[in-house]
């Protein structure tokens, strides 16, 4: 069953068409790759469905309504959560205090409350521990709880910022590049992890050059260039698929190479 769809979505930048009439559904709790080639539209149409920019034409609809064009704190309160980027981390406070902090969307005490700690307050701060500490223990982050985001290494701090987009129990997850660059032991860590999120009902949809990990995680993908969808299908079909091997022909940056690994 749907729980996402991308109807017709276009987006323009004055004469530049970067998103092209696409459209695809997301079924509840499979894991759904865009791919393609650099330039290809893929951010931009990412940023649509997180509602950090509204479509020229077409909507984004989920769970039956209408998305495009909301702010994306209203998208998130309704489920559709992207992954915070490093650049967005708190650097200067711990794992914890990071997550704790991205709980603020289920604030029930208001800031007032928060500033004159009243009791609502205090109850808040327990509960978004607690839930803190049971998702950094789930995503295998629970030994660095109190490490400050600064020091941690790369991968750490990807999962870091998954943990903090998890604190906002999304419906749908949104990952962007979630194994740029890795190692391939931070790479298998990570496959797992995206895979323990969708066993906790989480849909994904993420955008990715690592076709390898690609192949391996995906229920099905979508296939991207020049702004337009060319394919569409499960990973064995998509490897195959002429249009998408012309597409990355000669691109040793994001090239399918390795694909079948």
């Amino acid at each position: 069953m749907s729980i996402l769809s991308i109807e017709n979505v276009t987006k323009r930048f004055g004469g530049l068409t970067a998103v092209n009439s696409v459209s695809f559904s997301v079924d509840a709790g499979e894991i759904l790759s865009v791919i393609g080639p650099n330039g290809a539209g893929k951010s931009t149409l990412f940023k649509i469905i997180g509602s950090a920019l509204a479509p020229t034409s077409g909507r984004v609809e989920f769970e039956g309504g209408t998305v495009s064009g909301l702010k994306p704190n209203v998208a998130a309160a309704l489920g559709i959560v992207r992954t915070f980027q490093e650049t967005t981390i708190f650097r200067d406070m711990t794992a914890l205090q990071s997550v704790v902090l991205a709980h603020h969307i289920q604030l029930s005490a208001g800031f007032l409350g928060v500033y004159f700690s009243t009791s609502t307050a205090r109850a808040d701060e327990a509960r978004f521990r607690r839930s803190s500490l049971e998702i950094l223990d789930y995503l295998g982050l629970a030994n660095i709880a109190h490490e400050v985001a600064r020091n941690l290494p790369h991968g750490h701090l990807r999962a870091l910022g998954v943990a903090m987009a998890l604190a906002a129990k999304p419906k749908v997850l949104l990952l962007d590049e979630p194994f740029a660059g890795m190692n391939s032991q931070e790479t298998d860590r990570a496959i797992g992890m995206v895979e323990g999120i969708r066993r906790r009902g989480v849909t994904i949809l993420l955008v990715e050059h690592d076709m390898p990990a690609v192949m391996r995680i995906s229920d099905r993908i979508v296939v991207m260039n020049y702004g337009a969808k060319i394919a569409e299908g499960r990973p064995g079909e998509i490897r195959t698929n002429p249009a998408v091997v012309e597409a990355y022909l000669g691109r040793d940056d994001d090239g399918l190479d390795g694909a079948a690994a």
